[in-house]
């Protein structure tokens, strides 16, 4: 065998290694959480109550918010953050804008309320996940609402 043969060989072998290793786009996460967490129930509990505006189904709403897997030993069951943002959405919209736990968490908060929203897997990525949120993965949310525009 030549010089060159071996390093071609341990760089085809590298970079087949590699290649196992990548996603290659896929945006599920492939490891199912453990232990499922299907049995988690959805709440919602207001940290400040709001004195603005009502979101209501219609409204477009300015919301920001942190986002947990869900943990039974974490601090307010919040384990791995895997989300933090500000955006806007139409609460109760069809198709919906935001996943079901969290578009029923800011229904009905005020503008200046902070709610914290937990969701089952059945009101977030269920059993398939999402990028970073394995399947059947409980969440939690911190939301704040900044701004609600009534229905038109």
């Amino acid at each position: 065998m030549t010089a060159l043969a071996h390093p071609r060989r341990l760089l085809l072998f590298a970079l087949l290694a590699a290649s196992a290793a990548c996603d290659f786009g896929k945006t599920g996460a492939t490891t199912p959480t453990a232990p499922d967490q299907s049995n988690v129930p959805y709440s919602q509990t207001d940290i400040t109550v709001g004195t603005g505006a009502e979101a209501v189904a219609g409204s477009n709403t300015t919301v920001q918010y942190g986002a947990w897997l869900y943990s039974d030993t974490g601090t307010d069951h919040k384990g791995t953050q895997v989300d933090a943002n500000s955006f806007s959405f139409v609460v109760g919209a069809t198709p919906p804008a935001v996943i079901p736990g969290f578009d029923k968490g800011v229904l009905g908060m005020k503008v200046g309320g902070q709610r914290r929203v937990i969701c089952p897997p059945s009101m977030a990525y269920g059993s398939t996940g999402y990028q970073t949120i394995p399947p059947n993965a409980a969440l939690v949310f911190d939301i704040q609402l900044n701004a609600v525009t009534p229905p038109q």
